[in-house]
């Protein structure tokens, strides 16, 4: 291959080209320690960094369009992008250090915030949560990965609705819960990190399968074609079938992708570590 023809990845039935260094910042300006990101509606992209300002936001095209919550967020960790029904979007960052939740709109205003600020609670929220992610009804399911190794469950208004989990390595224990979605089938699925495992619960939190083959998942999110992405440290992006059977593997991520997130065109997202940059996936073909 030439060097001018790009390089791509397959994922399933798609081919991506890979683009790093997607993300560009102004002259003498660089990243933090890149953690995570969110993809609107409108094609900008939310970066999440550990350094101020915690959130950078990029137009569809990569450009540098400013930055949010500057001063309010300790350590990022976790970012999620909600897209209610009405149409309407708000962010959500987990800020692991502080043990809270920040909920704010597209502009950086602050809605509401889970959690006591600064106030780590053993075995209740939170205890340096890493991730979160919302059901279309609303429900809000947050992994409490380095302190509590749990996953709590909270309704739209807030109420905590109860938690599962706990530190070990049998089924329905974790080592560190790093990441969660909710999928298709209306399921909660949890990249349990250490244990190098995806583990799959109903919304009460029952165990319902475990998906092993991992080294160390990070991030585990749904494309657009209902396909399971899981990005781990090999590194590599797993994409799997909602039975958990592998529909596809590549390696699209330098050292790994800390956070993924999909685009409503398609594209995948990186949020990569060491060098800390983001990467596009952009689906051809």
């Amino acid at each position: 291959m030439l060097a001018n023809e790009g390089i791509v990845t397959d994922l399933g039935d798609r081919r991506y080209r890979i683009e790093r260094g997607w993300a560009r910042l102004p002259a003498g300006m660089g990243f933090g320690m890149v953690s995570h990101l969110a993809a609107a509606a409108d094609g900008r992209v939310f970066v999440l960094q550990r350094k101020d300002p915690p959130v950078l936001v990029f137009g569809p095209d990569g450009s540098f369009a400013g930055g949010l919550l500057e001063g309010r967020i300790a350590d990022g960790h976790g970012i999620h992008l909600d897209r209610r029904p009405d149409g309407s979007e708000r962010l959500f960052v987990v800020d692991r250090d502080a043990h809270e939740i920040v909920c704010c709109d597209l502009a950086g205003g602050i809605l509401f915030t889970l959690g006591r600020r600064h106030v780590p609670a053993f075995e209740a929220p939170f205890n340096s949560p890493t991730d979160l992610a919302v059901a279309p009804d609303g429900e809000i399911y947050v992994t409490d990965g380095y302190g509590n190794t749990r996953v709590h469950r909270f309704a739209a208004d807030g109420r905590h609705l109860g938690s599962w989990g706990g530190l070990g390595s049998v089924p329905g224990r974790f080592m560190t819960p790093h990441a969660v979605t909710v999928d298709g089938r209306d399921r909660v699925l949890v990249a349990d990190r250490e244990n190098g495992r995806v583990q799959v619960f109903d919304r009460t939190g029952r165990l319902l399968d475990i998906w092993r083959g991992f080294q160390n998942p990070m991030d585990v999110t749904v494309d657009d074609r209902g396909l399971v992405l899981v990005s781990d440290q090999v590194p590599r992006i797993h994409a799997l079938n909602l039975d958990g059977t592998i529909a596809g593997r590549g390696r699209a991520a330098i050292n790994g992708a800390h956070g993924l997130a999909v685009g409503p065109d398609g594209a995948v997202y990186l949020a990569e570590l060491a060098p800390e940059t983001v990467t596009k996936l952009t689906p051809v073909g």
